[in-house]
This record gives C-alpha cells, sequence and structure tokens, in this order.
C-alpha cells in the first residue's frame, strides 16, 4: 500500500485508463474522468457515465478500481450523473483519435453552435467522412459498433464508418 498518498499520480494512473469500447481513448480523452481527490486516505476517482444506459460503465469503474488498487492505493469510484456527460467534454486529442481510427468525432454540441431561436429537434446532421473528409454521407443505421455511435456510409469514397453521437 501506497503511505504517502500522492493524488496527481492517482489522477494520472485513473486518466490513463483506456475506454473499453473504444480502447485508443483513454478516459481523458473522453472527459468522463471528473475529478480524482482524496478522502480520509482513500483516492476517490469521479466519474460520469457518457449516457446511463451504457453498457461499459460497471466494466469502466471496475478498471479505474483495478489500475488504482494496482498502483497500491485504497481507491473507491464514485459516479456522478448530474450534470449530464456532453460530447463537448471530449478533448482535442480524443477528437482526432477518433477521426484517426476511421469514427467520425461529434460536431461541436449544437447549444454552443447556434442561438436557442435556431435548434432543430432531430434535424438532418452533415457528418464528415473520416477517410475522405467528404461531406457526401448518409446515415444507415441509429446505431453503430455500440450505442454511442451511429452507422453512416461515405457516398463519395463508398466506406462505412461510425459517428460518435452528440449529446
Amino acid at each position: 500500500m501506497v503511505t504517502t498518498v500522492d493524488i496527481d499520480k492517482a489522477r494520472k494512473i485513473a486518466a490513463s485508463v483506456p475506454d473499453p469500447e473504444l480502447p485508443f481513448l483513454t478516459l481523458e480523452d473522453l472527459g468522463i474522468l471528473r475529478d480524482v481527490v482524496l478522502e480520509n486516505n482513500v483516492v476517490v476517482a469521479k466519474l460520469t457515465p457518457t449516457y446511463i444506459g451504457c453498457p461499459a460503465v460497471a466494466v469502466i469503474e471496475q478498471d479505474v478500481q483495478r489500475a488504482l488498487n494496482d498502483a497500491g492505493f485504497s481507491a473507491r469510484i464514485l459516479r456522478v450523473e448530474s450534470p449530464a456527460w456532453s460530447t463537448s467534454w471530449i478533448t482535442e486529442k480524443g477528437l482526432e483519435k477518433l477521426k484517426t481510427n476511421g469514427i467520425a468525432p461529434p460536431e461541436p454540441t449544437l447549444a454552443n453552435t447556434l442561438n436557442s431561436d435556431s435548434i432543430k429537434l432531430f434535424a438532418a446532421r452533415t457528418v464528415v467522412c473520416p477517410r475522405c473528409a467528404s461531406t457526401q454521407t448518409e446515415k444507415l443505421s441509429e446505431f453503430g459498433s455500440t450505442p454511442c455511435k451511429a452507422q453512416y456510409r461515405c457516398t463519395s469514397c463508398f466506406e462505412p464508418f461510425d459517428h460518435f453521437k452528440c449529446h
């Protein structure tokens, strides 16, 4: 066991845990690691799921717990559900990793880019192909390889790809 708690080391360990569904992304890249604090000599990692029904939440929590314990920390995980996670929390590095791995990153959150009078719910989105950068794409399915992604196809290069949904 670690005798002097190095909270910065604990934070780096938790931040570096890979997402089980997108292993090229870390929890820091996704923005779901909210905080790492010390409470009564126990490291508390605060995590926000990408959405409440995410099937990977329990695995992510177990992976962070295991990583901290393996490093010698006494740790616990705290699930933080409010405020709800947003794709705007994905880091620039995370957005680039999505694109590099053939997944169209989410576009900027509508609330950040449009005034409230112009937001149209369920409007068709222009999704850029992560392979050829064409905007000539079409949605094939609302759900891709995981529930947080939709399946698209580029009509320019004819390649299918996932699009990380916005919320």
